[in-house]
């Protein structure tokens, strides 16, 4: 019983970030500008993921006979608040976006790394799963790296 609890926990840690990760990108979209349209609509499309990894989380925590999370977490919320706050003396700038973006994917990366330890008590089906959105997350990562470093 108790290696389904710590999965439920471990699977609800990541619908949590994911759900960070949506109203990330939703707020640093909020501060590109017209010429930009390629990183929205880039962002759009990682919103959409998460989205996904969400509800397909949310799945694996049901037929575990758990109670799925539905809200963000609190270091996600104070992130957000930082990047205002940061904003107003920096700028909306295309490459401090892309950094701060960068930050988010890596945590949402860690996040992944963690749930895929040996300890998590993930089950095989569940672990592919996880396996899986961790690809999505780290091509993602990798790609607002190369952006960032590109100056794009």
């Amino acid at each position: 019983m108790e290696t389904i609890e710590r999965s439920v926990e471990v699977l609800n840690d990541l619908i949590e970030i994911n759900n960070d990760r949506v109203a990330g990108f939703e707020h640093a979209e909020k501060d590109l500008g017209d010429e930009d349209r390629d990183l929205s609509d880039f962002f759009r499309s990682q919103r959409e993921i998460s989205r996904q990894n969400s509800l397909e989380l949310s799945r694996a925590v049901n037929q575990l006979g758990g109670e799925p999370e539905d809200g963000k977490s609190l270091s996600g919320t104070i992130h957000r608040n930082w990047l205002d706050v940061r904003a107003t003396f920096t700028g909306h700038d295309r490459k401090s976006i892309l950094a701060e973006c960068e930050r988010g994917e890596d945590a949402i990366k860690k996040a992944y790394e963690d749930a895929l330890n040996g300890d998590s008590g993930l089950s095989g089906e569940v672990r592919q799963i996880v396996q899986t959105q961790q690809q999505d997350i780290i091509a993602s990562h990798d790609k607002i790296r190369a952006m960032a470093e590109a100056g794009s």
